[in-house]
């Protein structure tokens, strides 16, 4: 079975605003040239109507009529003109012989004129010579005359209406048509797109297309409702987006947070296996000498410390990824700091310390928590002793205004490779494992600086220095989030 054609929606309007216009046209034409027609017949038998009364005046003033009639101009050629009396009787006719008329009280116009006072009647065959006419009559007090004009070709002529004007209506009517084509061609478009947009939306899919809308209230109309569609998928995807990356962030979270168990576990192997170890040999009863029981002792001290250490380290990353509201805040004098580290460093041993180079030109102050910006700067201090292998630290104010400062934290050691850059904030990454496992490190300081750092709203970044050892330049942000 075929499917039925479809016809557009342009056309559809098209066809019916046609049908409604032509229809009213015609109507308005039809109307008109009855009302043309209808006022021609009234001008006629007004002319009549006038020679009808000065007839009357003529009889009812006891005149001759028949001498009036002869000797006065008529209106018009062959006017045949009929003296009725008010019984109906033809007393008086000038073209057809008495003798064949009957009575004409039943005729349209004589019954019309006999009611009313006046009537006429268009093209009626004449029962006397079988002619057609068109009658007027008019009543007077002692009879009606009645005058009538041959309906000829050239009479019916001059009583149609004017076909001119019913050529003018059809040309505009034309117009009209044309006019309504193009218009209803482009009010088509837009609705057929709309529909086109409809359909796309209920299917979920963009709607791309870059032909606009025509200029106009539809048009407008049309423009908003699929900028409120582009707005509300961009939202959705937005959303889809915000989700994708919460799950992914959650997701890294829980890898982080097992990555860091599994850390924390293996970290913890070895100082508690030692620890247990010197524990098990000092409890054993084995006699020992003094120095090898110290020696013990003291290195269930040094596992015990790095315990701690690691044991507050860990604490201190997990307080900062809880959150910025189970940590204080407050206004801190990064100067302060800077002066308390070097008091430290000058009480160390002179084989473990370095020289501490500042460049602060003025006092800078960061709305911060006090102990994570001293972590900042304690722990790339010493990262810089223990790994280093240099002599000095060189801390310095690059740029300070009201929104943030920038710093530049430098050592002149030896630096590490290109390719381990990337790394050196992870979480307990070392350079050389074994080396540092021997400094007493965690492997978290400097996954503590970044921390630290993106909590205060900052960046920092590492690079080798061009004369050897590291760069971290870092930002905070000096005003509270």
């Amino acid at each position: 079975m075929a499917s039925a054609i479809k016809i557009s929606y342009h056309k559809r309007l098209f066809f019916l605003l046609l049908a409604f216009s032509w229809t009213l046209i015609l109507c308005f034409i039809g109307f008109q040239y009855l009302r043309e027609k209808q006022y021609k017949s009234d001008f006629l038998n007004a002319q009549l109507q006038m020679y009808n009364r000065h007839l009357i005046e003529v009889v009812e003033d006891g005149l001759s009529y028949e001498e009036y009639i002869a000797t006065h101009e008529k209106p018009f050629n062959n006017l045949r003109i009929s003296i009725i009396a008010l019984s109906g009787a033809v007393v008086y006719d000038n073209m057809i012989p008495l003798d064949s008329l009957d009575n004409h009280s039943l005729r349209p116009e004589v019954a019309a004129a006999l009611k009313d006072g006046f009537g006429y009647h268009i093209g009626r065959q004449s029962a006397s010579d079988g002619r057609e006419y068109f009658y007027s009559a008019t009543k007077g007090k002692q009879a009606i005359i009645r005058t009538a004009i041959p309906y000829s070709s050239t009479l019916r002529e001059s009583l149609k209406a004017d076909w001119d004007f019913l050529g003018i209506m059809i040309f505009i009517s034309s117009v009209v048509s044309v006019l309504a084509y193009f218009a209803t061609r482009r009010l088509g478009k837009t609705i057929e797109r709309l529909n086109r947009f409809a359909d796309k939306a209920k299917n979920g899919e963009a709607f791309g297309e870059n032909e606009p809308f025509p200029n106009d209230e539809l048009g407008s109309i049309s423009n908003h409702i699929v900028q409120l569609y582009a707005q509300w998928q961009q939202t959705i995807k937005d959303r889809d987006v915000a989700y994708e990356a919460t799950l992914r962030e959650e997701q890294e979270k829980m890898r982080i947070k097992r990555q860091l168990t599994n850390n924390i576990n293996h970290e913890l192997k070895t100082p508690v296996a030692s620890m247990q170890v010197c524990l098990e040999t000092l409890l054993s009863g084995i006699t020992l000498s003094e120095e090898k029981r110290l020696e013990l002792i003291e290195r269930c001290y040094t596992n015990n410390e790095r315990l701690r250490r690691l044991l507050a380290d860990v604490s201190l990353i997990t307080r900062m990824e809880d959150g910025n509201a189970i940590i204080d805040k407050e206004n801190v004098v990064l100067n302060d700091i800077l002066a308390e580290i070097a008091e430290e460093m000058e009480i160390m041993p002179e084989n473990e310390r370095m020289t501490l180079h500042t460049d602060f030109n003025e006092t800078v102050i960061v709305n911060g928590n006090l102990s994570l910006i001293g972590s900042i700067f304690r722990n790339l201090t010493e990262n810089a002793m223990s790994y280093s292998e240099g002599n000095n630290i060189y801390i310095s104010l690059l740029s300070n205004d009201e929104r943030e400062c920038r710093i530049r934290f430098e050592d002149d050691g030896v630096g590490v490779e290109e390719k381990q850059l990337p790394r050196l904030f992870e979480r307990f990454y070392r350079v050389d494992k074994g080396r540092s496992r021997k400094k007493g490190g965690t492997g978290l300081g400097l996954a503590i600086v970044k921390h630290a750092v993106q909590f205060h709203g900052g960046t920092i970044s590492v690079s080798n220095r061009p004369n050897g050892g590291l760069r971290f330049d870092f930002t905070l942000t000096k005003r509270s989030n």
